[in-house]
């Protein structure tokens, strides 16, 4: 998806362009009202970032002219200043969201109606039993010992006779 980021602020622009690439992003920065519709023009972005105070500049007055040029694009409003009357405005003009900085990355892929990358790993519905991943343990650590049951013992911190005690039983199942 292609994403304008319109930011004033250089060090926030880059760090949003860093972080939102990672989430399939293709992003382009404008850091002033021309500069934002010359881009908006020549990228036709899908989702536009656009801060609500861009030095001089008051971002409301963007709104129309590019929900105009792109009718479609989705508008998020970012601020550090919020407030009713501004978020009235915002949705009155035609942003089609509103938050406040500082922004968790959760909230600014919701608003842009991306899910979030998870970075939670799925546990199987079949753990292994303690038992079974000591056994997958110590065939591992044996094998990168290349069958020496004496190193696999030292690296295990675990005498050498109750090492082969435990390689003579069966594998252990789930």
């Amino acid at each position: 998806m292609k994403l304008l980021i319109i930011e004033d602020d250089i060090n926030l622009a880059t760090t949003l362009t860093r972080r939102l690439t990672k989430h399939s992003f293709n992003c382009e920065v404008a850091h002033n009202q021309t500069e934002a519709l010359l881009r908006a023009r020549q990228q036709q972005p899908d989702c536009i970032l656009l801060d609500m105070k861009l030095a001089d500049e008051n971002g409301l007055a963007l709104i129309a002219p590019l929900r105009h040029l792109l009718p479609k694009a989705h508008i998020v409003l970012l601020t550090g200043f919020a407030s009713i009357a501004t978020a009235v405005e915002a949705m009155r003009l035609g942003a089609n969201d509103y938050l406040t900085k500082p922004v968790d990355m959760a909230s600014l892929l919701k608003a842009l109606k991306v899910e979030p990358v998870s970075t939670v790993t799925e546990i199987p519905e079949e753990v292994m039993s303690p038992e079974r991943l000591e056994w997958e343990h110590i065939q591992h650590v044996l094998h990168s010992n290349n069958g020496n049951v004496s190193m696999t013992a030292r690296q295990l911190n675990m005498h050498r006779r109750t090492l082969q005690r435990k390689l003579q039983k069966k594998p252990v199942q789930q």
